[in-house]
């Protein structure tokens, strides 16, 4: 659930898709609405048309090019999707890659354009606000969400998601954290987000994780329209 979407809630993927209600979550399985809600998407739209569709994820590589790991560290791509940045790490060697997302349907679109390489990516289809197989990940080195974490908007969830993201990024481990700043648009894909700045994200990441740099970033959109983002990373303490 990576994604990337226009001011004022609408998002540029061109198709008309009904907002689930209140999802029903239930204990031992994805959500299903919202699964059934983003694989739609996926099935609808060519990913390299979707909003939030990066050729190059320079930002997320250039973060992951300063702390300079060991090309044995764990990865884990949060909200993967269809993502590029899985080929990028692939190509510079690093060996030990985990992709998850809600949406089992981008997942099997990316694992095709990967062709052989899907083999050395551990795959996970899972709900980030009720996960199951996640909580038997070993923990990583570099936990990478770019878009998923402001799509939740309750407390509860930001909590799930934050006891899992301390549970499973090893001490002296990283975050890059993205999410739309304060500028950016309400919705994504019909869905609501919350918007943060780099001293929000602080506080709900403080006391497990210490914030290393923050920048915003205008991101160009397929369609050729922009959308500001908020990066930070931070370290597991």
């Amino acid at each position: 659930m990576s994604s990337s979407c226009g001011t004022g809630g609408g998002c540029s993927h061109g198709v008309n898709i009904e907002t689930p209600q209140r999802p029903l979550i239930t204990k031992n399985k994805v959500n299903e609405d919202l699964q059934n809600y983003w694989d739609t998407i996926y099935t609808v739209v060519d990913y390299q048309k979707n909003g939030w569709y990066e050729e190059i994820p320079q930002k997320s590589l250039d973060l992951i090019h300063k702390l300079k790991m060991n090309k044995n560290a764990r990865i884990l791509n949060i909200g993967a999707g269809t993502t590029t940045l899985v080929d990028f790490l692939l190509e510079q060697n690093y060996k030990n890659i985990s992709a998850t997302d809600i949406s089992s349907t981008a997942l099997d679109i990316l694992k095709d354009r990967l062709q052989d390489d899907a083999k050395k990516i551990e795959w996970i289809t899972d709900d980030l606000t009720n996960p199951t197989l996640l909580l038997d990940l070993e923990p990583v080195d570099l936990w990478i969400d770019r878009a998923v974490f402001h799509f939740f908007t309750e407390v509860k969830d930001q909590e799930t998601y934050l006891n899992l993201l301390a549970q499973k990024v090893k001490k002296g481990g990283y975050v890059i954290l993205a999410t739309f700043n304060l500028k950016g648009a309400s919705k994504c894909s019909g869905l609501p987000v919350r918007r943060y700045s780099k001293l929000m994200l602080k506080s709900k990441l403080e006391g497990n994780f210490d914030l290393v740099e923050s920048f915003e970033y205008t991101y160009t959109m397929p369609s050729g329209d922009t959308r500001p983002y908020i990066y930070t990373l931070f370290k597991r303490v």
